[in-house]
């Protein structure tokens, strides 16, 4: 006859937690509140009214009959301009995807061993990774004017901020074993980064940089908004003369061309990964 396994009681087991359901629904019903209570106030603090927002649903109907039809008219220039918006992201993304090499090696405190390169590194990435993408394109749109180059330094400051964000923290997680034997070895530091560090991180590194692409492709809109080229640019002109036919074919454009870009490297991502 098998023996009987006697299994520890909760008492007895001090890896069991301690199993409160009244407070853990106590806790539960706690948070809530206090989210509902900061809900309330925020509400309050700014003047929002439910009542207002949920009205202004109703005048959907009429944005959406200024819609349509659209302006086929403008189908060609808005072609030129997203052409003009990809060979932005494509500038910018390259050139961050560039930079973003010695600067990320120079942020992973694994590979840099100063501290003062270190922390100053990451104090100018994080710096330009709080500026957001539009107040850059003001900026250089009121340094170089209005037009594409302002639309690329603005795209390209924000995507070193974010890769460099991304890649550093990828060269912090590697196994630094090889690249100690390479170094008890003799090699030098360009060669154990180039035979050690490299290798490991290549798969992350080109899916972040296909990642900030996309994002680019994005951003690029947006900045246009504000006179940074692109067809972004052309939209904003299009809505400021009401010609809201042409603005809602240039946003399907967009649309269409976003998505297959989102969906080409999203496969490239799986594939590499």
């Amino acid at each position: 006859m098998a023996n009987k396994i006697n299994k520890p009681g909760l008492n007895d087991d001090v890896y069991a937690p301690m199993l409160s359901p009244w407070r853990a629904k106590a806790k539960i019903s706690l948070v809530f509140f206090i989210i509902l209570f900061f809900l309330w106030y925020s509400s309050r603090t700014t003047g929002v009214d439910f009542g207002d927002l949920i009205m202004g649903f109703t005048n959907m109907g009429q944005i959406i009959d200024k819609l349509f039809p659209i302006n086929m008219d403008v189908l060609g220039p808005a072609f030129d301009r997203l052409i003009e918006t990809i060979h932005m992201a494509i500038i910018a993304s390259t050139f961050s995807t560039i930079i973003v090499i010695p600067v990320s090696l120079l942020a992973a405190n694994n590979i840099t061993q100063n501290w003062f390169i270190y922390n100053a590194t990451r104090l100018i990435m994080n710096i330009l990774r709080t500026i957001p993408d539009v107040v850059l394109a003001v900026i250089f749109v009121g340094i170089f004017g209005t037009g594409p180059i302002g639309g690329i330094v603005a795209l390209f400051i924000f995507s070193l901020g974010i890769l460099a964000k991304l890649i550093s923290e990828t060269v912090e997680a590697i196994d630094m074993q090889p690249i100690e034997a390479m170094r008890a070895s003799g090699a030098n530091t360009i060669q154990s980064i180039a035979y050690g560090v490299m290798p490991q991180v290549a798969p992350q590194f080109t899916s972040f940089a296909l990642y900030v692409f996309e994002i680019n492709i994005r951003a690029s809109v947006v900045i246009g908004l504000v006179g940074a080229g692109g067809i972004g640019q052309l939209l904003m002109s299009q809505f400021s003369f009401n010609n809201y036919g042409a603005v809602m074919t240039i946003i399907l454009v967009i649309f269409v061309v976003v998505v297959i870009i989102e969906y080409i490297s999203t496969k490239i991502r799986e594939a590499i990964i």
